[in-house]
Parts: structure tokens; C-alpha cells; sequence
């Protein structure tokens, strides 16, 4: 089992569950690729733009893993249309717009399933908009209410 996650695999899972958990703040596209488990241990990807904390799913998400495109990056196109490819990945803000009805309702299941499984850690910025503040209040609310 182990054995797929290459070299430092185990020892990247481990730096990875000791990180404490982030705060919440929003994310341009720039400062969201940051966070691709090889730069830095904590995975990030975007969802229909809400920004998930995927690190403990690091076997899937990180740099060996098979979904390991997606961390860094907004996956909702590549989740929507089930393309795995660089194709499936925009290096600019993507509004999502030409997906048809089937491949919003797809990326919105993928939401919802993030959401359940995975710490949400804040918005994905579209182009020239200023991120939220958030209080320690708001943070903690929203951590005892998803656990």
C-alpha cells in the first residue's frame, strides 16, 4: 500500500497530519497554487469557488497521487467534465460558463462532497475582487459545526 506513494510518501503523510488547522481566508488563483503538497505540505484545491483543505487526502492529492493535477488548482472543470488532463485546468479565473447543465450539476455534487469530507478554508477570488475578513469567531463556529 505504502509503497505507491514513492520516495518520503509516509513522511509527507506525517508532516501533513501535523499541520494545525488553517485559518480561514480567501485565494486568488496565484496564492491558491502555493498550496500543491510539493511547495509546501498543506494541499489546497478549489471547488465551484469554495477553496477545501485536502491535505489528509494526500494520497490522492498529492504530487504522486492520482487526482495529484488538481492540487493548487480550481479541479472544477476537470471534476465537471471528468478529465483528468492539463486540458481540463485554466491558468486564468474560470467562471465556468460554457458547462452545460449536467457538468454544473456534477461540479455541485463534487462541492457537497468536499464540503463533507473536508475542511473548507475559504473563497476562491475571482479577478480584482478583495478577500473577506474573518474572525476567529467565524472560524471556530464553522469548525465545530462541520465536526
Amino acid at each position: 500500500w505504502g509503497t505507491r506513494n514513492g520516495p518520503g510518501g509516509a513522511a509527507r503523510q506525517g508532516e501533513a497530519a501535523a499541520l494545525p488547522r488553517m485559518k480561514r481566508r480567501d485565494f486568488s488563483l496565484e496564492q491558491l497554487r502555493e498550496f500543491d503538497g510539493a511547495r509546501n505540505p498543506r494541499i489546497l484545491l478549489a471547488v465551484n469557488g469554495k477553496v477545501f483543505d485536502v491535505t489528509k487526502g494526500s494520497k490522492f492529492y498529492g504530487p504522486e497521487g492520482p487526482y495529484g493535477i488538481f492540487a493548487g488548482r480550481d479541479a472544477s472543470r476537470g471534476l465537471a467534465t471528468f478529465c483528468l488532463d492539463k486540458d481540463a485546468l485554466r491558468d486564468e479565473y474560470d467562471d465556468l460558463s460554457d458547462l452545460n447543465a449536467v457538468q454544473m450539476e456534477s461540479v455541485r455534487e463534487w462541492e457537497m462532497q468536499f464540503k463533507e469530507k473536508y475542511d473548507y478554508v475559504g473563497r476562491l477570488l475571482k479577478p480584482g475582487e478583495e478577500p473577506s475578513e474573518y474572525t476567529d469567531e467565524e472560524d471556530t463556529k464553522d469548525h465545530t459545526k462541520q465536526e
